[in-house]
C-alpha cells in the first residue's frame, strides 16, 4: 500500500487518520523496576545501538516538515540518559514543532526541571501509581516516592505545564487508592488520568487484574458528579473531566475496554531507532540503518511515509493479551 501525498497533505493513513504526533523513546533503561513494566528483565541496548541525538533531530526535522507537530519523549526513563537536556534544546528550536513533551517517572525530576524548562520543554507527564511508601516500593522496586513528589512540585513550579500525572490501576494492589488521586485534582490541582492496565502475556503481568475504566469513573463519583473539563494542552487519548470545587481534573484511558483506535494519531520510535505504526506494531520500518547509510530527505520521508501506510486500524489482543516485540521500556508506553 503506498500514499500519494506531499508535504502540505500532511500524513494521512488509510483509514483517513491525521497523524501529528510522535512518542521518542530515547532509552530504554530505568532507575525503577515496575511490575508492569520489568524493566530489570530485559538485555538493554548498547549506547552503540541507539539512536543519537543528532539523529533523532534529523528525523523530528523531517518528520516536523511533512505534518508531525507533536513530540514527546519518552524511555525507559528518559531522564537517566546523559544530557537529556541538549536534545530538548535541539528539537525546541525545530519549525512547527509547537508542543514539546516528556513522560517521566519523576525520581530525577527535581534534578531537571528548571533545565528542561530552559531548554524548551513545554510540560510533562509523570508515572505515580500509589502515594503510600510501602506501597511504592512494592510496585516499583525502590524506596524513591519522596522523590517524586519533589520532582512533581519542581516541575510545577519551573511551569512546565499542564502536569499530568498518570496512575495505571491495578486491581488488589492499588485500585483502592483511586478516590485519594483524584481528590489530589481538588487539593492539589493536579491532571490524573486513570489508565487501564495493558495485558502482557508474560507470567509476572498475567496476574495482575484490569480495572476498567467504567469502574473507576464509578469510584471517582463519590465525591462528587464529574462535568467535562478539557486540559489545555494534549495529544492523547484520555476523556477529561472535572468535580466540584476542582483546579484539576481527572481523565480516563481505556486501551482494552473502550479501544481509541480511530483516533489514534502518532507513530513511535523505540530506541534502536525502529519506527513503529502501533504500539502493538508486529511491523516496523528500520530508521537507524538508513540514518547511518546517510540518507537524505528524500529517503527520510519515503520511510515515514511507509510507516503511516502500514499503520494498522486497529491493535489486536490475542486471548486477551497484548503480543509485542519488545517490552514496554522499550517501547516507550
Amino acid at each position: 500500500m503506498s500514499l500519494e501525498l506531499t508535504d502540505k497533505d500532511g500524513l494521512i493513513d488509510a483509514f483517513q487518520r491525521r497523524i501529528n504526533y510522535l512518542r521518542v523513546s530515547v532509552t530504554d533503561r530505568c532507575n525503577l523496576n515496575c511490575i508492569y513494566c520489568l524493566a530489570g528483565s530485559v538485555s538493554h541496548l548498547s549506547h552503540e545501538d541507539i539512536l543519537r541525538y543528532e539523529e533523532i533531530y534529523r528525523v523530528v526535522q523531517v518528520a516536523a516538515g511533512m505534518g508531525i507537530n507533536k513530540v514527546r519523549l519518552t524511555g525507559g526513563e528518559p531522564l537517566v540518559r546523559p544530557d537529556l537536556s541538549k536534545l530538548v534544546r535541539m528539537l525546541s528550536q525545530i519549525e512547527g514543532v509547537d508542543d514539546l513533551s516528556l513522560t517521566t517517572n519523576g525520581t530525577l525530576l527535581s534534578r531537571y526541571a528548571v533545565e528542561l524548562k530552559e531548554a524548551g520543554l513545554k510540560r510533562v507527564n509523570v508515572s505515580l501509581d500509589t502515594l503510600k511508601r510501602a506501597r511504592f516500593k512494592r510496585i516499583t522496586g525502590v524506596d524513591k516516592l519522596e522523590e517524586v513528589l519533589d520532582g512533581i512540585r519542581a516541575a510545577h513550579s519551573a511551569g512546565l505545564l499542564p502536569l499530568k500525572i498518570n496512575m495505571v490501576v491495578l486491581r488488589g494492589i492499588n485500585d483502592d487508592e483511586v478516590v485519594d488521586f483524584a481528590r489530589m485534582s481538588i487539593d492539589q490541582g493536579w491532571h490524573v488520568r486513570f489508565i487501564e492496565l495493558m495485558p502482557f502475556r508474560e507470567p509476572e503481568t498475567e496476574c495482575l487484574g484490569i480495572v476498567s475504566a467504567r469502574e473507576i469513573r464509578e469510584r471517582v463519583q463519590s465525591l462528587g458528579e464529574l462535568e467535562p473539563g478539557a486540559v489545555r494542552a494534549g495529544n492523547g487519548p484520555a476523556r477529561y473531566y472535572r468535580l466540584p470545587g476542582a483546579d484539576g481534573t481527572v481523565g480516563f484511558i481505556s486501551p482494552i475496554t473502550e479501544p481509541f483506535c480511530r483516533s489514534c494519531n502518532r507513530l513511535r520510535i523505540v530506541p534502536g531507532g525502529q519506527l513503529q505504526p502501533c504500539l502493538l506494531a508486529s511491523n516496523e520500518v528500520n530508521l537507524k540503518e538508513t540514518l547511518r547509510n546517510g540518507a537524505g530527505v528524500d529517503e527520510l520521508k519515503r520511510l515515514i511515509r511507509q510507516a503511516v501506510a502500514i499503520k494498522p486500524e486497529q491493535y489486536l489482543l490475542r486471548e486477551g493479551f497484548a503480543s509485542v516485540k519488545r517490552p514496554m521500556c522499550q517501547i516507550g508506553g
